[in-house]
C-alpha cells in the first residue's frame, strides 16, 4: 500500500484578471510528514492551498484523497474530508474560552437546543490532553499569550477531524521558546500520523522540522526536495531564481545627533487597559534602534503614537525637538518622517487604486508633481516607472491595481512611497512580514543604505532574523515596558533574547537607551 495520502495532480487556476496562479502544478504528500511549501510571494503557493482548503476553485486538474478522487469546493467539505488549515492572522473569538473556540459550530448540545458547556469543556480538555497540549480551556482568549492561541487553532482543526493540517507563517509571531515547543507538538501529531503542510519564508526551522519540501516559482513546481539533501542557500535560489544573500556585511553605526526623544510616554487602549507604560528613548542620525517582542506588548501602540494615529497619550514625544502632539500626522510626515505600517492592507495601501495613485498618495503636494490647480501627469508617470524599475516591483505597469500585486509586491509599493521622499526618520513596523526571501533581502538592504545615509531608523519586528541583522541597538518590549536593552548585538544569542521577550529576565537599568 503507498504511503501517499493526498496528490494534487494538475491544477490550474488562472484568477478573472488572466493571471495563471497554478499552471498545472503536482504535489504528493505522506502520510506522517512534514512538509514544507515554499516560494516568493506570488508563486502560488498560497492560491494552491485554497484550492485544497476549498476557497478556490480550480480550472482544471484533480485532488487524490486515500487513492480516491474527492471535490473539495468548499472549507465546509475540506473539513469533512479531513483536512484542516490554522491561517497566519488567527480565526479566533477573543472574547469566548479556549474551550468555546475549540468546539464553535458543532457544539455539544443539551436538549438537542443549548450548547451543553460542562460537556463542551470536558471534551476540549480531552482532545488538548490527548495531543499533550497544555492549555486552560476556560481561559478567555483575549488572556492567552500567541503561542497558546496557536495551540487552540491547531485543536480546533483536529477537534474537527484533521488528518492533514496546512500551518500557514505559523512561527511568525512565536519566540524562540514558543518556537521550540511548537515544534515538539508538530513532531507528536507527525507520531500520532497527521500530515502537516508547513508554510513559511524562515529556512532554517524548514531545515529542523520538515522531511521533505516543495518550491513553487511563478506559477509551477520547481520540483520536491528530501529537506536534508538541500542546503539554505539552494532552497533560496531554487525560490528566487539567483542567489540570496541571507547575511548582511553591515558596516558600523556612526550615529550623530538625537532627532526624536521619548519621554516618559504612557497610552492605554479603548478599553481602559495600560498598553505602553512610562516608556522613554531616544533615536539618533544613522542608526537603527530595534525593538523586538512578542505581539500585543504596546509595540503598535508605540508605533501609533510616533506617527501621529493617536494623540490620546501622556508624556512627550520630540521629532527634531518639535512636539508631535503639535504636528500632527501631515505634519510629522512633513519633517521627513516615513512610516511603513505593520497591516499593508489597512493602512499601508488603497487595494483598489493604482500603483502610480499608492506611490504618489503622500507627495500630491510637491510641485515638481504638482501646480497650483492640476497635477503633473507625465512627470508622475515618469517617476512611477522608475520606483518601479529601482523598487523590482513585479507588475503589468503602473495603472495595474496594487490588489492584484503580490503581497511581496504590495510591500514593495509602500517601501517605495515611504522611501522616495528622502526620509530622516524612518518608522518600519514589521517591514518584511510575510513576504519571500527576495523581497526581505531587498527591503533590508534599503533601510541599511539610509541609515548609512544618516537615516534614523526605527525598527520593530517579530522577525529575530531581521532584528539582529540591522539593529545598531536593541530594545525588548514586554507588557508595555522595556525589559532589556543591548547595546552589543553581535554578543546577544536568540535564546537569552527570548528570555527578555517573555518576561522571564528584566533589566531595571536599561543603560543607551537614552542619550541626552
Amino acid at each position: 500500500m503507498s504511503d501517499i495520502i493526498l496528490e494534487m495532480k494538475d491544477i490550474l487556476k488562472i484568477y478573472p484578471n488572466g493571471i495563471v496562479a497554478n499552471e498545472h502544478i503536482n504535489l504528493s504528500l505522506k502520510k506522517g510528514e512534514i512538509h514544507a511549501l515554499l516560494g516568493e510571494n506570488g508563486a502560488g503557493k498560497s492560491t494552491l492551498m485554497k484550492v485544497l482548503f476549498g476557497i478556490e476553485i480550480p480550472e482544471e486538474g484533480e485532488i487524490i484523497l486515500k487513492g480516491k478522487r474527492v471535490y473539495i469546493k468548499s472549507p465546509h467539505e475540506a473539513i469533512a474530508n479531513g483536512i484542516g488549515m490554522v491561517h497566519q492572522h488567527f480565526m479566533l473569538v477573543p472574547s469566548l474560552t479556549a474551550a468555546e473556540n475549540i468546539i464553535l459550530g458543532v457544539e455539544p448540545r443539551k436538549f438537542g437546543l443549548f450548547t451543553n458547556m460542562e460537556k463542551a469543556i470536558e471534551v476540549a480538555d480531552n482532545i488538548a490532553k490527548m495531543y499533550n497540549f497544555d492549555i486552560d480551556v476556560r481561559a478567555k482568549v483575549e488572556t492567552l499569550p500567541v503561542g497558546i492561541k496557536q495551540k487552540v487553532e491547531i485543536l480546533k482543526a483536529l477537534y474537527r477531524g484533521a488528518e492533514i493540517l496546512i500551518l500557514d507563517e505559523p512561527t511568525a509571531v512565536l519566540t524562540p521558546q514558543e518556537t521550540e515547543e511548537l515544534f515538539i507538538q508538530l513532531n507528536k501529531l507527525k507520531e500520532k500520523g497527521h500530515t502537516i503542510i508547513f508554510i513559511s519564508h524562515k529556512l532554517d526551522e524548514i531545515k529542523l522540522i520538515c522531511d521533505r519540501l516543495t518550491i513553487m516559482r511563478n506559477g509551477k513546481n520547481k520540483g520536491t526536495y528530501k529537506t536534508e539533501d538541500v542546503t539554505t542557500e539552494e532552497i533560496s535560489r531554487l525560490m528566487v531564481g539567483r542567489d540570496v544573500f541571507l547575511e548582511f556585511d553591515k558596516e558600523k553605526a556612526n550615529p550623530k545627533k538625537t532627532v526624536l526623544k521619548v519621554r516618559d510616554v504612557s497610552v492605554k487602549n479603548k478599553l481602559g487597559n495600560l498598553k505602553v507604560n512610562n516608556i522613554s528613548f531616544d533615536i539618533r542620525e544613522g542608526e537603527i534602534l530595534g525593538i523586538a517582542g512578542v505581539e500585543g506588548n504596546g509595540q503598535n501602540e508605540l508605533v501609533d503614537i510616533l506617527t501621529g494615529l493617536n494623540e490620546n497619550y501622556t508624556g512627550n514625544v520630540l521629532i527634531f525637538n518639535k512636539e508631535a502632539k503639535e504636528l500632527g500626522i501631515k505634519g510629522i510626515r512633513d519633517l521627513k518622517v516615513s512610516h511603513i505600517p505593520e497591516d499593508r492592507m489597512t493602512y499601508g495601501c488603497a487595494k483598489d487604486m493604482d500603483i502610480l495613485q499608492n506611490v504618489f498618495s503622500n507627495q500630491y503636494g510637491d510641485e515638481k508633481y504638482s501646480s497650483k490647480y492640476l497635477l503633473k501627469s507625465k512627470a508622475m508617470e515618469t517617476r512611477a516607472e522608475e520606483l518601479i524599475d529601482e523598487f523590482l516591483i513585479k507588475c503589468n505597469s503602473f495603472k495595474q491595481s496594487v490588489g492584484m500585486l503580490s503581497g511581496g509586491n504590495i510591500q514593495k509599493v509602500v517601501v517605495a512611497r515611504e522611501f522616495s521622499v528622502g526620509p530622516k526618520i524612518i518608522v518600519a513596523n514589521q517591514p518584511t512580514r510575510g513576504i519571500d526571501v527576495g523581497a526581505a533581502e531587498f527591503i533590508r538592504k534599503k533601510i541599511i543604505e539610509f541609515r548609512d545615509q544618516g537615516c534614523a531608523v526605527l525598527l520593530v519586528s517579530a522577525d529575530l532574523n531581521e532584528v539582529f541583522e540591522l539593529s545598531d541597538r536593541l530594545a525588548v518590549m514586554y507588557k508595555g515596558e522595556f525589559s532589556g536593552v543591548f547595546t552589543n548585538v553581535e554578543e546577544l544569542t536568540e535564546e537569552e533574547l527570548g528570555k527578555y521577550m517573555l518576561g522571564l529576565k528584566k533589566d531595571e537599568k536599561l543603560e543607551g537607551i537614552i542619550y541626552e
